[in-house]
């Protein structure tokens, strides 16, 4: 079953590196984790995301700071679509949940 989340948050560095995240709204982190599967690396949930015109695979990770999920914005998709720290940035997270079983369980 594939969920897609749209929403608007704003860009931000890291503190201690050249990393850009946007943060998940919690009401979408809520409900992305009812779907996920906990055993993927470091808690990550592999997704497709749009911001703009640029489409890309990669993972949300979970954020304890923020209680949350983390987006990881690449250079180039910061390039492409002018995002500087601080700009609110349009995203659709796409993520394809497991089917459940007969049970009602993935």
């Amino acid at each position: 079953m594939a969920l897609a989340f749209a929403f608007t948050a704003d860009l931000w560095q890291h503190p201690q590196g050249s990393w850009y995240f946007v943060t998940l709204p919690h009401d979408i982190a809520d409900e992305l984790a009812d779907h996920v599967d906990p055993g993927h690396g470091f808690g990550s949930v592999p997704v497709r995301v749009t911001v703009g015109t640029t489409t890309w695979a990669t993972s949300l990770f979970p954020d304890k700071s923020s209680a949350s999920y983390v987006l990881p914005v690449k250079r180039a998709v910061r390039v492409a679509e002018h995002l500087e720290d601080g700009d609110p940035v349009d995203v659709t997270v796409a993520f394809e949940a497991p089917d459940p079983g007969p049970d009602g369980v993935p």
